[in-house]
């Protein structure tokens, strides 16, 4: 490893329990679930084999709070996260540069959920995570296709499914494995209830939020895998690292 890591322990992570469980009348309980189990799809299909004989690096790419650090704990896993200076959970620094402090090709796995839509250079973030990848290193990748918008602190795009496929292939990928969650009904009743929502005072929105999540859980079984694949609310892609 050519770089230093950070390693002083954290208290426990509230944001992780909240993403993993949340609540039902939650107003994104029935995506926050489907969210966790794209992530788990991807981990068991491209990421668990790799560590079953060896020791791998994942690196969280955007950790914010690890909120998946959990579905990812496995003796042969080191799990470390890269984000800006000022965040305490992260183990290595993205520099003001935009540039990750990091060496090259020296990492197995990067994990990316939910900052790709935030990043004002997509670009330039998929360049960083090919140069610290292992030539034929995985990315893991989950971003929006429909959502509100939402700036954390910003928020710049939205992608259709070939649209994801094609920036990431420009950026030294392979697309293996492609994968969509919510359909195009179901997210249109999350985005009514959403644009009801915060018109209520607080104590009102489960009133609302029970049965819209009812509601949208229920017309997205009417989309088959495929057609979510197509068009669907958000998209995991699984590339590989061509070097």
């Amino acid at each position: 490893m050519s770089q230093n890591v950070r390693t002083e322990a954290l208290p426990d992570n509230p944001d992780e329990h909240y993403r993993i469980k949340p609540p039902f009348g939650h107003p994104r309980w029935y995506y926050l679930k489907k969210l966790r189990a794209l992530v788990e799809w991807g981990r068991d299909k491209h990421v668990t084999s790799l560590a079953q004989n060896t020791t791998i690096t994942l690196a969280d790419y955007g950790c914010g709070t690890k909120p998946y650090l959990s579905l990812f704990r496995n003796k042969n896993i080191q799990y470390l996260g890269i984000d800006l200076a000022w965040n305490p959970h992260a183990d290595i620094i993205v520099g003001s540069d935009s540039k990750i402090q990091y060496g090259n090709s020296e990492i197995d796995v990067v994990l990316s959920t939910q900052v790709l839509e935030h990043v004002e250079d997509p670009e330039g973030y998929l360049s960083e995570a090919h140069r610290i990848l292992k030539p034929d290193g995985t990315l893991l990748l989950t971003t929006h296709g429909y959502w509100m918008y939402h700036p954390d602190p910003t928020d710049y795009w939205r992608w259709t499914s070939t649209g994801l496929k094609k920036i990431v292939e420009r950026n030294g990928f392979e697309v293996v494995a492609f994968r969509g969650i919510i359909g195009r009904s179901a997210m249109g009743l999350q985005l009514f209830q959403d644009g009801l929502l915060f018109k209520l005072p607080s104590f009102l929105r489960p009133l609302l939020t029970i049965p819209m999540q009812a509601l949208i859980a229920l017309f997205d079984k009417i989309n088959t895998q495929q057609a979510t694949d197509t068009d669907g609310c958000t998209y995991l892609v699984v590339a590989k690292a061509k070097k």
